[in-house]
């Protein structure tokens, strides 16, 4: 599709959190281009005020980069999508009304998604999966769901912190250096030079997670000074880790899927990989990791789930593009999805 005009494309924005990124996509998954600016705080987490200025200053710019990348016009766009929930207020809203200003000015429908099921959709469409246990980890979630009976299900969640929060306020605390790249990637750098094992509370209740308490216990024993930094960083992971294998593995026996799809932004360690695809294998079922690029916060999976959304005769009105902060993916009927998929 790329290097003609296509005849049906969706531009998707996705600004959830730190990153401002535009996707096109033509209607048969044909990623046209995919661009994401980051907004980068000079210290701490993410100052959703800070991050929607920056989302502000260079919507511009982004969308019309992937547009030049997608070699197509303004009036090829047959649907606008937006992130319409669950994330940072201020960000959401700077997102939606570029969406709605896109839309409006084109004159084409305009279509909300919930970025979650959107992280689903997207490692569907790059991994191949039909129908799939997913466990989606991030730096705002943290979920195990699978769809049926016409939603996305949730089987587990945290009751607290998400497992990618928790490892960036690890690193933060303990004065690891980022670089440019994700702190998760540094502490899964680090983890690979530990060898001994510290012990750190493992809380699975359920099928849920909690990772505050083991976060403060990984803090707490590297304030004694008296452990490596590479064996707390190895610790920590092993031990978040093997608390979302196990709550994926009761996913999978209880509803009997043959596929494992592991998404989001912490999905691009392999550690994690790793364990998730043992997983996988002792049940008989294919491990489908997504790669990085869809992995992380994108716009191409806000326009490929807005497609999904818009052939199923989903569309938003004006009235209704309020941002929803808290939308959760079990609260959407996923209509574009089959229980055979």
């Amino acid at each position: 599709m790329q290097g003609r005009k296509p005849e049906q494309v969706c531009l998707g924005i996705e600004a959830t959190a730190d990153d401002f990124g535009v996707g096109i996509l033509d209607f048969e998954g044909k990623v046209l281009s995919n661009v994401v600016d980051a907004f980068v705080p000079e210290s701490g987490g993410i100052h959703p005020r800070e991050a929607a200025r920056h989302h502000a200053r260079v919507a511009g710019q982004v969308i019309s980069t992937a547009i030049q990348q997608a070699k197509i016009q303004p009036e090829d766009i047959a649907i606008v999508a937006f992130s319409q929930g669950p994330g940072l207020g201020p960000c959401l809203r700077t997102g939606a009304t570029a969406a709605r200003a896109l839309a409006a000015y084109i004159g084409v429908p305009l279509v909300g998604v919930n970025h979650c099921v959107a992280h689903i959709e997207i490692g569907k469409l790059a991994t191949k999966a039909k129908d799939p246990v997913t466990l989606y980890v991030s730096g705002g979630n943290t979920l195990v769901s699978a769809f049926d009976a016409g939603r996305y299900r949730v089987f587990g969640e945290t009751l607290d912190i998400a497992v990618g929060n928790c490892l960036d306020v690890f690193a933060r605390e303990v004065g690891l250096r980022r670089d440019g790249v994700p702190f998760g990637a540094v502490v899964e750098k680090l983890g690979r030079k530990g060898r001994n094992f510290l012990n750190l509370p493992y809380s699975v209740k359920g099928m849920d997670l909690s990772f505050s308490g083991l976060l403060t216990a990984a803090i707490t024993l590297y304030r004694t000074g008296k452990h490596d930094l590479e064996d707390l960083c190895y610790s920590l992971q092993e031990t978040v880790f093997s608390m979302l294998a196990e709550v994926t593995e009761r996913a999978l026996a209880h509803v009997e899927k043959r596929e494992v799809l592991l998404t989001g932004g912490v999905a691009a360690n392999e550690r994690l990989q790793e364990m998730l695809k043992a997983v996988a294998d002792e049940h008989n079922s294919l491990f489908c990791g997504v790669p990085k690029e869809y992995a992380l916060d994108n716009g191409a999976m806000i326009a490929w789930t807005g497609i999904l959304k818009y052939r199923a005769g989903v569309t938003t009105p004006l009235v209704d593009s309020f941002v929803r902060l808290k939308w959760r993916l079990d609260d959407e009927d996923a209509l574009w999805v089959t229980d055979k998929c």
